[in-house]
């Protein structure tokens, strides 16, 4: 299992050791010993599951402190594109946004800590996303920014006017207007 530093600190790409034999592959998704030995402490105490289509947009999310959460994000079926903003004020990278292909192709995992939104849209005919988080889901906490947000000018890998947004986050403030607390 490796760690790739990204250009935002503290986000980072983990990629499994991946074994393949005839029968197919095997990987450890997780090992809190070898994330530990890695560096990433987060003691994750719960794992949500996703499916959605092709054009699906989900985000951009986050949960204020002292609910704030850090997600492990992977695909298990499909291929989405991954994107975390930074919220941090402090942060040199403050409202910079990195996006990443995850698919289960690649296998690849991305660690968002606490004090970014997170988001993706689903590139493939229909992908299913599992990720740990390291804090209980608390509705008085959540928070969001709009996807579409000029500011940020994200590329989510789609033509935004096809995507399939949720009325909640169809409503999200934009990033200069957001109740971050980060």
């Amino acid at each position: 299992m490796t760690i790739e530093k990204t250009a935002i600190k503290d986000l980072v790409l983990v990629t499994p050791t991946v074994h393949e034999d005839s029968r197919g592959c095997f990987f450890e998704a997780y090992s809190k010993s070898k994330f530990r030995d890695l560096g990433i402490t987060n003691d994750f105490v719960q794992d949500n599951q996703s499916f959605s289509k092709k054009g699906t947009l989900r985000g951009l999310h986050y949960q204020n402190p002292p609910f704030a959460q850090a997600k492990l994000v992977r695909v298990l079926q499909g291929e989405i594109m991954d994107v975390a903003v930074d919220l941090r004020k402090d942060s040199p990278t403050y409202g910079k946004h990195f996006s990443i292909l995850l698919s289960a192709e690649n296998k690849k995992q991305l660690l968002v800590p606490q004090g970014f939104a997170h988001g993706f849209s689903v590139l493939s005919e229909t992908a299913v996303v599992l990720y740990k988080c390291d804090q209980f889901y608390n509705k008085q906490s959540e928070g969001g920014i709009r996807f579409d947000d000029p500011a940020l000018n994200i590329d989510w890998g789609m033509d935004l006017v096809d995507a399939i947004v949720s009325e909640k986050d169809l409503i999200l403030p934009n990033f200069a207007n957001c109740n971050s607390q980060f």
